[in-house]
């Protein structure tokens, strides 16, 4: 087992659970368009490692640089708001295409939010499966549940806010929460829509979509989601979370 200083982060589609609760055929192309959803994600974010999937999030880390105030907390701002627009433009694909159901029209209502931290954590291999274990891996996590009621965010642990000595003009949210198992905790959170000016890039508007990718969409959307529909293979809903 190998153990070292990480950078973690995770991102969290808001509304999923209602999202996935729907009929076969929605739920086949709910499950279809999940996956496309975080796999733009997690090419969003070169650089970090994609540890697990864990339903509705995509757990990703990667190592941290020292000296650790040197633009941390700047650079992972620029990728969770990378991470942010790819989500946003499947996701406005997804609801764009042909198909009336809730699966493809119901993913209009979904949103995605961070959670941000660094600590030491360990690597261990079982059956060729990589994991990060520690506590600061269960810190972030229970993060996840937390009282912001901002509908899209990045939320800094006290850690990670701390290693910041360039931070962005946005403002910034303090919270305070007992997290279980940990004690009380402190975090920083910053509204997605409020960044994307000063040091962070401001993204493009999403481009509206065309004609062909919205017929293309539709297809994929039928021919992916047939194995659930038939029972081929199994949502992720019904074994997670």
């Amino acid at each position: 087992m190998e153990s070292g200083r990480a950078v973690l982060l995770i991102a969290d589609i808001g509304g999923y659970t209602d999202y996935m609760s729907t009929h076969r055929m929605s739920l086949a192309h709910a499950e279809v368009n999940t996956a496309r959803m975080l796999d733009k994600m997690i090419d969003a974010a070169p650089g970090y490692e994609l540890i697990e999937i864990e339903g509705d999030a995509a757990f990703l880390s990667r190592p941290a640089v020292a000296p650790e105030t040197d633009g941390t907390v700047l650079a992972l701002l620029q990728v969770a708001l990378a991470m942010h627009r790819a989500f946003h433009l499947e996701r406005q694909n997804v609801a764009a295409n042909l198909c009336p159901c809730t699966g493809c029209k119901g993913a209009a209502n979904l949103k995605l939010k961070f959670v941000a931290h660094i600590g030491d954590v360990a690597t261990q291999t079982i059956r060729q499966r990589q994991k990060l274990v520690g506590i600061d891996v269960i810190l972030a996590h229970r993060w996840l549940k937390n009282p912001v009621t901002i509908p899209e965010y990045v939320l800094l642990s006290e850690e990670l806010y701390g290693a910041g000595d360039h931070l962005p003009s946005a403002p910034v949210q303090e919270i305070s929460d007992e997290l279980e198992g940990i004690g009380t905790a402190r975090a920083f959170v910053l509204d997605i829509g409020d960044l994307g000016g000063g040091e962070l890039a401001a993204a493009a508007p999403l481009p509206a979509p065309r004609w062909s990718n919205r017929l293309g969409r539709t297809f994929a959307a039928a021919g992916l989601g047939l194995p659930y529909m038939l029972g081929l293979r199994r949502p992720r809903a019904e074994g997670t979370r």
